[in-house]
This record gives structure tokens, sequence and C-alpha cells, in this order.
């Protein structure tokens, strides 16, 4: 069968999209940042939480109407192609290998670092665990979109839950007078605040990699993002509520803020809770990357910008499997070497964070010219270009790693011409 006549299969519902985006945009965060904010500008760190997460309705309502009106698995390379030519295409499917391959690693060891904290498990052990947590990720994905799917609303379930259960349990030591002053460092730490928030709201691209596969991609997928976009800041306002409330950021074992505010509640098994959760919360956000990462890269090589290897599906569950064979020990590479080397995870995190605002900046460009200028769209999608320049502004030297890869594609594109 030739590539081009390889069609993905429809069977994703609202729900699951829902699911799988939560999954995607819900990452460790939860853990860490409604500290960090707190530390930065005191209670009025939930302005800042609440403007990021107005701030993040634009952008993924663009890429949902970018979805909707053009449903292609290769999501933001297909519409950088559509726009600005087959140039654009390459060089956008060539950043997207800076993410995943690294990120997904990195996403893993942070989840198996919450539970080896709590069973003091060795260096290599939690390796192990991160290496259990991909191989999972990538047979589910393997064996089809339907069960990929279905796992991913049990995920997301189970972390909504035990989230909600963790607000309530700290809700009775909320006292009000944690909340003032309200801006005790002044407003401009708000602004800074926020530059830090923009890693808890990156994701929303990898629903549109799946756009392919929605059994009504032009009714399921804004639903799919509106149901994300609600539960989403709604689990992010009520854990920075409850951690200004109970002030459980102050102190010198701030980063264990969340395992304090649940032990308030549930004693000892606070650590039990929150080492569980690490593991779920990070587990969702890689079943969700490898899903859109494995249809990008078939997506590129169906469109002759990779390997012409990887664009075949698998002929009973109809998914990229080669690109997840692939993946598998390029992950125990990573893994490997993170072991032999001791990455620190803080500085590994902002390489693949770099090339998602890159890749945003080139999504936003490409609605504007894409969709029509009558309705919303262009508005949002210039709120969002804007927003994602002044972000990628604060990320320093490591924002010339989106331009390498750039460059390795140009020439990539110019060699195969």
């Amino acid at each position: 069968m030739k590539a081009e006549e390889i069609k993905l299969k429809p069977t994703i519902s609202w729900l699951q999209g829902a699911a799988m985006t939560i999954g995607a945009v819900l990452g460790s965060g939860v853990f860490v940042l409604p500290v960090a904010a707190a530390l930065l500008a005191g209670p009025a760190s939930l302005v800042s939480w609440l403007l990021m997460g107005l701030l993040a309705i634009p952008l993924a309502m663009t890429l949902g109407s970018l979805a909707s009106a053009y449903p292609d698995a290769g999501g933001i390379a297909a519409y950088a192609r559509r726009a600005f030519g087959p140039a654009a295409g390459t060089i956008t499917g060539w950043l997207f290998l800076g993410t995943v391959p690294i990120g997904g690693p990195i996403t893993a060891l942070i989840g198996a670092n919450y539970l080896g904290s709590f069973l003091s498990l060795t260096p290599l052990e939690i390796n192990l665990l991160a290496a259990i947590m991909l191989f999972l990720a990538l047979f589910f994905n393997y064996r089809g979109i339907e069960l990929s799917g279905a796992v991913q609303v049990g995920v997301i379930a189970t972390i909504a839950l035990i989230l909600s259960a963790a607000v309530l349990a700290a809700l009775p030591q909320v006292d009000l007078k944690s909340f003032t002053p309200l801006a005790p460092q002044g407003w401009w730490p708000v602004g800074v605040a926020m530059t830090r928030l923009f890693w808890a709201f990156v994701g929303w691209e990898m629903i549109v990699h799946l756009a392919e596969e929605f059994k009504n991609p032009g009714r399921d997928i804004p639903i799919s993002l509106g149901v994300s976009i609600g539960i989403i800041n709604l689990l992010y306002l009520s854990l920075a509520f409850v951690t200004i409330g109970t002030q459980a950021y102050l102190g010198p074992d701030s980063t264990a803020a969340l395992v304090k505010m649940v032990a308030g509640g549930w004693g000892p098994w606070a650590g039990v809770v929150t080492a569980v959760l690490g593991v779920i919360v990070c587990y969702g956000t890689i079943h969700t990357y490898v899903a859109g990462f494995s249809r990008l890269v078939y997506a590129q090589a169906r469109q002759g910008d990779f390997p012409v290897f990887f664009a075949k599906l698998h002929p009973r569950f109809q998914v990229p499997h080669r690109v997840m064979l692939v993946l598998f020990p390029i992950f125990v590479i990573v893994l490997a070497l993170n072991y032999w080397l001791q990455f620190d995870i803080g500085f590994l995190m902002q390489w693949p964070s770099t090339i998602f605002i890159a890749l945003y900046i080139i999504g936003m460009g490409a609605a504007f010219k894409l969709l029509p200028a009558k309705g919303y769209g262009r508005w949002y999608a210039i709120i969002s270009l804007v927003m994602c320049l002044g972000v990628y502004l604060f990320t320093g030297w490591v924002g010339l790693y989106p331009l390498v890869l750039g460059l390795i594609g140009w020439f990539s594109y110019r060699r195969d011409k």
C-alpha cells in the first residue's frame, strides 16, 4: 500500500479527546508551580493563575479551530506547510523531534522520583521505574487509539479525583488572613510569575495530531478543548488557593507543600497519596505525548519529509507502530545517559519547553494566515502570538536550540530538493 493511501481510523470521542488533552497539559507542574508562584508574588499569584488560564483560552481555541478546519495528523507542521510552504512544514517537523524523545524520559523521571522519594529507591531503581512508565505508554498506544483513549480516561479520572480530594482535605486548614496583604512584593512579580506558569499550560498542540482520528472533528475537538480548559483551570486555581490559604508554601520544606496540606486531613497517608499521584500525573502526560508525536512523525513521513519507513500503520491496530518501536530504544538511551551522567532535570526541561514555545509561535502565525478574517479566530491567534513571543524572550541562550534544529530542517529540505 502506498504511503499516501494510508488513513488513520476515526474512533476518538470528545470524552477521550478531553482526557488526552488534559493528560498532555496537566503535568508535574501541579506539584511545584503553586509554590513557586506564591513565593514570587504572594497571595496575588492567584491573579497570575487566573490570567494565564484566561490567556490559554485563545491559544487552545486557535489550535482547535485549525484542527477542526484542517484535520491532519501533521498538526502545526501541516498548518505551517499550508500557510508558508513546504520548507516551513519540514522545518516545523524537525522542531518536533526535539520534544518528546527528550521530554518523555524527563517527565517519567519526575514521576519516578516522587515514588522514589517515598520508597527510598536507589537511582537505578528510579530509572527502571521511569523505563516502565515509558514502556506502558508505548504499549497502550501501540495497541490502538481506542484502548489508548480508554486508558487515558481512567488515568485522568483518577488524577482529578485525587487532586480534588487533596484540595478538600486542605480546605479546613485555610485561613483567610493568609491572603493579606494581597501583593506584599508589589504587582510586578505577578507578571514574572505568569512567565513561570506558562509551562503549566503547554500541551494543547498534541490534540491537533489526533484530529484525523476524531469521529467528528468539527464538533468534538472544540468540545474536548472546552472541557479541558475548564477542568484544568479549576484544578490549578483550587490548588493555588489552598496552597496560599494554608501557607504551605512558606518554610524550609515548601517543595513538599502538597504533602503537608494532605497530611492535615489524611495524616500518614499523605506521602502515599502524593507519591502515587506524582506517577499517575506524569504518566498521563507521557501517554498523550507519545500518541501525538507518533502521528506527527507518521504524517511527516507520509508527506515525504521523514523516511518513508515511518509512513506505515500497523495492519491490525492502525497506529504508527514503527515510530513507537524506534522511540523505546531512544528513551532507554536518554535514561541511561541520565543515570551515568546525573543530569539536572530542571536544566533538561528547558530544552523541550523552548521548542514548544517556538512551535506555538509558528502555529499562531499559520492560524492568522489560514483562519477566515471574519470571526474571532484571527484575534485569538494575534493574542496568543504576542503572548508566546513575550515568553520566548525569557528563554535565554536555550532559545538558540529551536534555531539550530530549524537550520537542520532547512538543510534537510534543501538536500531533498
